[in-house]
């Protein structure tokens, strides 16, 4: 199983990323997905999730600005970020699940992708 970000860059505070991940190896459907970040010097943490029925769970802090969503017909999950802040700078990584609900527990996942920085700037 094959996980690829890509959409991180450098913005400025207030503007809007859409990050994309492509899924391969496994048929993508039937399990969840969700996105995480690490910055620097901090643990990797949960972001957001969408189930195998497209329902989806944020963490607080992104939660209202970020929107994660799928297409199955391309193998591929988004992540829709708006209102972006300094304290959202981080390598955010894809993951997928082990089974089909999405949480915010990193052993919920199996596979991971090798992560496309977002850098916001003030």
């Amino acid at each position: 199983v094959r996980l690829v970000e890509s959409g991180g860059g450098l913005v400025q505070a207030g503007a809007s990323l859409r990050l994309s991940c492509a899924a391969s190896g496994r048929t993508f459907g039937p399990y969840a997905m969700g996105w995480f970040r690490q910055a620097p010097g901090k643990e990797r943490e949960f972001v957001a999730a969408i189930d195998w029925r497209a329902s989806t769970v944020y963490a607080e802090s992104v939660k209202a600005r970020f929107g994660i969503s799928r297409d199955n017909t391309k193998n591929t999950v988004y992540l829709q970020m708006n209102g972006l802040r300094p304290e959202d700078t981080a390598v955010y990584y894809c993951a997928g699940g082990r089974g089909p609900f999405g949480t915010g527990r990193l052993n919920d996942y199996a596979y991971w992708g090798q992560g496309t920085q977002v850098t916001v700037s003030s």
